[in-house]
């Protein structure tokens, strides 16, 4: 692209981005993203697995600050657990919509749990007409021996309910603690992704008490739009910030077309107006390439990993890991490792067949990759150096 054609373009980003023109300018500047799905994975993994324990059809985990882990399973239980694998049932979970991918979804320890004890939870809830994705916060109470969800609240309730999956439901608390931000699927409408007032294919911030900041994006507008920070999603099941801030997100593309986002205030990613695959049916999708009014992903896979899980890892376990994302792969079945250049370009580093369908990934304060399997009888499984 020569110095004309770009600044072309960068004087039609700044009309139809929320975004300052240089900053999209920059990201304009950049390679195209990487295609990583024909990479090969590897058998030869730095790591030793150990199996802890195994559940139902789980679907999240995540670590207290005391080394403990919360676990979610999809028909709405909830657990407490040891690192030695021993479980205490919480109480007090709320009713779930347990049909497909829908079902008590996502935890997440408030970013001052040892003082305040509140945990923050997502599950699609029974409603006429299928159910609604829900966010709530409760206070995890711990007396004689067993565990109870307490003073439960609801901070956001999808409208309209919906049959349909890919809820999204991913919830990842701002470094600062002041925030929370939510994915919000598609919910198998497509055309939902794009509309303002739909919540459907977004991303939200939120105030810890379900209100909308004064500084989104469209702060003061009505309904939805004053909690949405992105839009243009699909099927986001990975929510996390790096270690420098910055908000990553990975969603599941239709037949090709994994994403890694890098997520910005107002940003708008395209779907289903464009997408890096197609429709099931063979029908094809415009690429990222002809919009580049619409932010485009940092890193893609074509054959689809189907990423499920997304942590940043900090600890020593893994000194050369240091900074780097960690992604499960369901249709991949293993784990893939993110690194990302000066600029923010992101590069698959590496992806290691597990032979299992990888549903969620988190870092336990020691260090080690925990990771937890999709499906019946799915192990809970700790990774350590060799």
């Amino acid at each position: 692209m020569n110095r004309s054609t770009l600044s072309a373009a960068c004087a039609l980003v700044a009309l139809l981005a929320l975004a300052p023109a240089d900053a999209r300018c920059a990201s304009l500047a950049h390679t195209a993203p990487e295609n990583a799905g024909t990479s090969p994975a590897r058998d030869d993994a730095p790591f030793a697995i150990q199996r802890i324990a195994a559940f139902d059809r789980p679907w999240a985990i995540a670590f207290l600050p005391d080394g403990r882990l919360l676990l979610t399973e999809k028909a709405g239980r909830m657990f407490l657990l040891t690192q030695a694998g021993a479980r205490t049932p919480i109480d007090g979970v709320p009713a779930v919509y347990d049909r497909g991918q829908n079902g008590l979804l996502d935890v997440a320890p408030s970013p001052d749990f040892a003082r305040d004890r509140l945990l923050y939870f997502t599950r699609v809830a029974p409603e006429d007409g299928g159910g609604a994705l829900v966010l709530a916060r409760a206070r995890l109470d711990e007396s004689g021996g067993r565990a109870r969800l307490r003073d439960l609240e609801t901070l956001w309730r999808q409208q309209p309910a919906g049959p349909g999956g890919q809820p999204g439901g991913i919830v990842a608390c701002s470094p600062d603690g002041r925030h929370l931000f939510l994915t919000v699927g598609d919910r198998m409408e497509p055309d939902t992704a794009q509309d303002p007032d739909a919540a459907r294919g977004k991303i939200l911030r939120l105030d810890p008490d379900g209100s909308a900041p004064p500084d989104n994006p469209m702060a003061g507008q009505p309904g939805i739009r004053a909690l949405t920070w992105s839009t243009g999603h699909r099927n986001p099941y990975g929510l996390a910030f790096a270690p420098d801030g910055t908000l990553w997100e990975h969603e599941m593309g239709p037949r090709g077309g994994d994403e890694l986002n890098r997520i910005r205030r107002g940003g708008s990613y395209g779907w289903p107006t464009v997408s890096n695959g197609d429709q099931y049916s063979g029908r094809p999708i415009p690429r990222h390439a002809t919009r580049p009014d619409f932010d485009a992903p940092s890193l893609y896979w074509t054959p689809v990993i189907a990423p499920a899980g997304l942590a940043f890892y900090q600890g020593d376990v893994f000194p050369a890991w240091r900074g780097s994302a960690l992604i499960g792969g369901l249709r991949a079945e293993g784990l893939v490792r993110v690194v990302f250049d000066a600029d923010g370009a992101a590069h698959q580093a590496d992806r290691w067949s597990l032979g299992r369908r990888i549903r969620d990934v988190a870092v336990a304060p020691d260090g080690a990759v925990w990771v937890i399997e999709d499906g019946a009888d799915a192990g809970l499984l700790r990774l350590t150096a060799k």
